[in-house]
């Protein structure tokens, strides 16, 4: 938890997050499923981006990424 790839993948992870959620909702809402605006959209995709971000940081001490399973990759740098 205390290394940049770690913040990196864990920030990537919380955007994609939030615009699935938001995505998600304002399908929903395009299909008729639900009925949200805009200001409940925006809160959804809050409330999982958070969500993700305190699952990051509670499965932080078992593996070096932000998921239960996963590790960070290596930078990789070119060979010359």
């Amino acid at each position: 938890m205390t290394t940049l790839a770690f913040w990196k993948a864990t920030t990537e992870r919380v955007i994609r997050t939030y615009a699935q959620a938001l995505l998600a909702v304002i399908g929903g809402d395009g299909l008729g499923i639900v009925d949200v605006d805009w200001g409940q959209a925006f809160s959804i995709g809050g409330l999982a981006a958070v969500a993700a971000l305190l699952t990051a940081i509670v499965t932080s001490g078992g593996t070096t990424g932000p998921g239960i399973t996963e590790t960070v990759a290596p930078s990789r740098t070119p060979r010359l």
